[in-house]
């Protein structure tokens, strides 16, 4: 196993120490970040299609209100208008063989005429109701669908603390997806001769999120966690989770497992007393 506890760096950025230099900051990493997407040889998806491929692959839902958080709830209906507007720029995506699904290339523009609003955002290590906040709560999802089917995850970024406790307590640990405009992306990679469809909806009270393809997916994959463990250190707890993959073929039954990857976050809230946590 990797090691996957890194010393943290203590030292403030320039832009903490001069925060009038942040909106430059911003400016210049969104500039860098679509202009190394331009010139990086892969064929991006942004082709849509009204008329929905045939097959669906996987489907779940994500609940986006969270009594329970403690934040104040008119960020939490601010997240849901942005997760909307949001979700306008991938509903219906195709995602053709040799394409690649990037989130900021699709999303980098879903407010130039409806503006977000504040909702919930991690800034320096602190949530706050900032323009545009939650949009990873999308993020999430798309990337939970991803796991379940053969396209390549080229990138992913798992959040580094968790604030509260999660609303769909049935999903692993560790299958989160963060993003940040300039610095973190959502990317998956389709090297399959399969052509794929995302599809996003919502009620009152939930997001639903559909992988559909044009012909029939062979393999059914179940993601679940072969290890999950927490840990104290400098006085913090930690969740340590490993992420695997069952992958069943459907016409011979025959199956493989995988681990995917190692996840470790930060647990800022209080875990249930019945949680052994190592020192």
């Amino acid at each position: 196993m990797k090691n996957i506890w890194k010393k943290s760096n203590d030292r403030k950025r320039l832009t903490q120490i001069f925060p009038f230099l942040l909106p430059l900051r911003k400016w210049q990493r969104k500039k860098l970040f679509y202009l190394e997407m331009l010139l990086d040889g892969n064929r991006y998806a942004r082709e849509k299609s009204e008329t929905l491929l045939p097959n669906v692959v996987f489907e779940t839902a994500s609940l986006m209100l969270n009594e329970k958080s403690g934040f104040d709830m008119k960020y939490q209906t601010g997240k849901v208008h942005n997760l909307k507007l949001a979700a306008k720029t991938i509903d219906k995506v195709v995602i053709a063989p040799n394409e690649v699904f990037s989130f900021w290339q699709l999303v980098r523009r879903a407010d130039r005429q409806e503006k977000y609003k504040d909702g919930l955002n991690l800034v320096d290590g602190k949530i706050i109701g900032s323009y545009g906040g939650g949009l990873c709560q999308l993020s999430n999802m798309l990337f939970w669908l991803f796991l379940h089917t053969p396209m390549t995850v080229i990138e992913r970024h798992g959040n580094a603390v968790e604030w509260f406790p999660p609303t769909t307590e049935d999903l692993p640990c560790g299958t989160d997806a963060t993003i940040n405009e300039g610095w973190l992306d959502l990317k998956v990679q389709n090297d399959t001769v399969q052509t794929f469809q995302i599809e996003i909806c919502f009620d009152d009270r939930f997001m639903y999120g559909r992988i559909l393809s044009q012909n029939p997916v062979i393999v059914d994959y179940t993601v679940f966690n072969s290890t999950v463990f927490y840990v104290n250190r400098d006085k913090k707890n930690y969740q340590v989770a490993a992420v695997c993959r069952l992958e069943t073929d459907k016409r011979t039954g025959e199956r493989a497992e995988k681990e995917l990857y190692i996840n470790r976050c930060e647990i800022a809230y209080e875990l249930p007393a019945d949680i052994k946590i190592d020192e």
